[in-house]
Formats: C-alpha cells, structure tokens, sequence
C-alpha cells in the first residue's frame, strides 16, 4: 500500500456541495413526505441493495480480524447501516451537512462515526477499506481524479457504478449533480485515461442488470 504526500495548498471548492444539497431539499432523486432524506432507488430497491450487501458483507466477513472501513458518500445510510457490525471500524462520510447530523442521530454503534466533508478537496480518513458506491458517476472528471489519487492510500476499494449494456466510451466528462454519465452513453472506468488508477488486482463482485435497457449496475473490487 502506498502513502501519497497530501498535498498543502488548499484545493479550490467545486460546486458539488450546493448540487448534492439541492438534491435531497427538492427531493430529486424521489421520496416523498415520509423521508427526510432519500439517497434513490439505488440505495433502497430491494433487487438492487439485497445482493449487494450480501455480497460486501462476505468479503468483510472473509477476515480474521476485522477491516476499519471508509464509507465515501453514504448518502441516507439505508445500505451502510446494514455492515457497520461486519468491520473494526466505520466512518461514513458526505458532502451533506444536515445529512450527516440526521445520520448521527438515527445510527448509532461504537465503531461507527458519521464526518461532513468534500471528498474531493478534503483529506480522507485512514482506513484499511473504501466504499464508493455510486458517488463517482455524478461527479466531474475533474473531482473524479481528485478522489482518485487518494484511494492508493487505501488497500481495497470497492467501487460500484452505474455504466450502459454493451460497448461504451469511458469517463465523458460531465458537470457534477443530479445527473450520471449514462445520458452521454458513457460510465466510468478508473483504470483507463484519464484516471489511470493503478491496482494490484480487480475482480467484478457484482453486476445487476436494470430493466429497458437502462444499464447495468457493476460493483468491482480493487486491491491496490
């Protein structure tokens, strides 16, 4: 595992902040009066959520001692909640101030710690383990390099992304917010340019095909 310098300069703010917030306030990825906050149908449909926590949880389990974990844009939680018990420790993490106190107060554990901040410009907490679960398509590929060249800090990774069926042209840029890459009939793939992400070894865990043609949901895993 290698230990990049972080750098001293203060990396300028993106607008990502004011996009995510204006997200859950107008509801635009759906809920309605009985959510205070809802992450989307990503985070809650049961044919997507169910066989992905299944298939975290057994590599979580897969260790003797357990992994401390870095939950990188945890959004309402409705997944995280379910493999805190599985790791040493969990940090949740999000751009989303009131979100991230609305989380503090609805989970609790000893191991697990809820911290507001903006994964691109802000340093990262340690941890043996990242989750990045559908946070990287919205964001540009700007921001997506920033986040990039501090996960070889890490030594797994878990990335889940939302990419078309079929053959497709990786990382079109796009402005971060609402909206994903798919429009552009593209997703990402950090292992190519401009992100070059260098790994030991990556193997798909998971892919879920979404219905009328709307692309396949793929979680990789990354040993770095």
């Amino acid at each position: 595992m290698t230990q990049k310098n972080e750098s001293n300069k203060t990396k300028k703010p993106w607008p990502t902040k004011d996009a995510m917030e204006q997200i859950y306030e107008l509801k635009l990825w759906g809920g309605d009066e009985t959510f205070d906050f809802y992450s989307g149908d990503g985070s809650h449909h049961p044919n997507i959520i169910n066989p992905y926590i299944t298939i975290v949880k057994s590599f979580l389990m897969s260790f003797n001692n357990p992994l401390s974990v870095c939950d990188l844009g945890c959004g309402d939680f409705n997944i995280g909640k379910e493999l805190v018990k599985y790791t040493k420790k969990y940090t949740a993490v999000d751009i989303v101030a009131p979100l991230i106190e609305r989380n503090k107060l609805k989970f609790t554990a000893e191991n697990l710690a809820f911290i507001c901040l903006d994964i691109a410009t802000n340093k990262l907490p340690k941890a043996d383990c990242v989750i990045l679960r559908q946070v990287l398509q919205h964001l540009s590929n700007n921001e997506v390099h920033e986040v990039v060249e501090k996960l070889g800090n890490y030594k797994y990774v878990i990335l889940t992304e939302h990419i078309p069926k079929g053959n497709f042209i990786a990382n079109k840029d796009i402005i971060s917010g609402q909206g994903i890459r798919l429009k552009k009939h593209s997703g990402l793939n950090l292992l190519a340019p401009p992100f070059n992400f260098k790994v030991k070894q990556a193997k798909q865990l998971l892919s879920i095909n979404l219905e009328n043609n709307k692309g396949a949901i793929v979680t990789t895993l990354y040993e770095v």
